[in-house]
């Protein structure tokens, strides 16, 4: 769920990569950093907390150069102490190196048992400092022998940008599980980051996604990035990208994300056609509800109203890393608006339902408020097994809808009717001309070790 940037061939280097990782604060909010190189030196910015608060003037200054990577961080591994912060910076015999990673790594264990027992030292929990030690570790002359070789001892999701003292290095796994984009900087040089969001503010120009399997090097040789394909593609993105990760106004894949949660609220709507079912209104949960909510009632033509309001000072409760937070947060930043909902049947549609709490506080709050019916529809399949390639749900004990029927969680989140997505129609809504990773909804954990 991180987010990562990378900027080559231009001045401001540091400053477009804050910016751009203020554009993706949504994929993580514990911590965040920027690597610039200038001069054949590293220089590294990294601290818990926003874009916003870590990334002043005095911070940027010191971050020279017309190369930087940054990245935001939203732990699935690795603990909250500056230290797990990203990118892992290191000095090894070709020089200076520093990683940003996007992903998780399931073969992590194995990998760092191995190392340790030859004798690495590891200064973090993430398993993004395996690549550091596996290149480290490596007797090849060039960097880039060195990166292919780590990567084919390294299983799981990932985007890396690695950065040395001259060039950059991008590369995303073979399934292409998370996004990752190439854009033009208007102002030279170019960008890539997990979001085409982040071009919109730096103003650059979308070129293509970055292709899964594929390594591409920024170097002062070449005006443009060289292309090397380092694995046969086995393309599987991830649909929880389109379901909640991705901001509404990105191209992920593309597909654009807000018009394929459209597509999933339009869908749940014809399901409910069929079984005459019928609301006074159609409600969101802000903010990633929103779009899914619009498809419903214009499919249905049952009206659409801002029933929940939402605080945006407050963060995303579902990437918060203790359930005591996410407890705190849903009632700061959500609050309904008793004049609208009032002896009113409700249809509320949010877009998954993961642990079931924050549902639950949802319609006892709607109820509280006086709505005579609250029927809660979810834009997304149930989400049944805990996903391992980067999204925060370690164990199935977690997930509401392993341990519980559709009717027992209807029961348990006091709502009068629950409906959920199809996998099927979950496909057809973002565009069923691929295959989509969808362990979270059938299992289906095609990566092995």
């Amino acid at each position: 769920m991180c987010a990562i940037v990378g900027i080559y061939g231009n001045e401001n280097a540091a400053r477009l990569a804050s910016l751009a990782l203020f554009s993706m604060q949504h994929r993580g909010q514990e911590a965040t950093g920027i690597s610039s190189s200038c001069n054949g030196k590293i220089y590294t910015k990294k601290d818990r907390g926003l874009v916003s608060e870590v990334f002043d003037d005095e911070a940027l200054s010191h971050l020279r150069g017309n190369m930087a990577i940054g990245h935001n961080r939203y732990s699935t591994a690795g603990g909250d102490s500056v230290l797990d912060a990203q990118p892992v910076f290191a000095k090894y015999k070709l020089g200076e190196i520093s990683i940003v990673h996007n992903g998780n790594l399931i073969n992590k264990n194995e990998v760092r048992k191995e190392l340790i027992d030859n004798g690495a030292i590891f200064q973090t929990g993430m398993d993004t400092e395996n690549l550091i030690h596996l290149i480290a570790k490596n007797t090849k002359d060039r960097l880039r022998d060195r990166i292919k070789e780590a990567l084919n001892k390294t299983i799981g999701a990932y985007c890396f940008i690695i950065q040395s003292r001259s060039k950059q290095f991008v590369i995303r796994d073979r399934y292409g599980i998370r996004p990752l984009s190439l854009g033009k900087l208007k102002t030279g040089g170019y960008i890539v980051s997990s979001e085409t969001c982040a071009f919109d503010l730096v103003d650059a120009e979308f070129i293509r996604d970055v292709r899964p399997g594929e390594m591409l090097i920024f170097s002062e040789k070449s005006d443009e990035p060289e292309s090397i394909q380092l694995f046969e593609p086995e393309y599987r993105p991830c649909a929880f990208e389109y379901v909640y990760f991705a901001r509404p106004d990105s191209m992920i894949d593309g597909k654009n994300v807000y018009q394929t949660r459209q597509n999933m609220g339009k869908a749940l709507a014809k399901n409910d056609a069929q079984k005459n079912f019928k609301a006074d209104i159609v409600i969101p949960v802000p903010d990633s509800g929103v779009p899914a909510a619009l498809g419903y009632a214009r499919q249905s033509n049952i009206p659409f109203e801002l029933g929940i309001i939402r605080n945006h000072y407050v963060g995303r409760t579902f990437i918060e890393p203790t359930q005591e937070m996410r407890n705190i947060k849903v009632k700061m930043k959500l609050s309904p608006m008793k004049s609208l909902i009032e002896g009113k049947s409700l249809l509320v549609i949010d877009d998954s339902i993961v642990r079931g709490t924050t549902s639950k506080r949802i319609v006892k709050m709607l109820k509280d408020a006086g709505a005579k019916e609250v029927h809660f529809r979810v834009a997304s399949p149930e989400i049944k097994y805990p996903c391992y390639y980067g999204i925060d749900t370690p164990t199935q004990e977690e997930l509401i809808s392993h341990r519980m029927t559709k009717d027992e969680i209807c029961e348990y989140i006091q709502a009068d009717s629950l409906e959920y997505l199809s996998i099927e129609d979950l496909k057809n809504s973002i565009g069923n001309d691929r295959n989509y990773a969808l362990e979270s909804f059938d299992g289906d954990y095609f990566v092995k070790k």
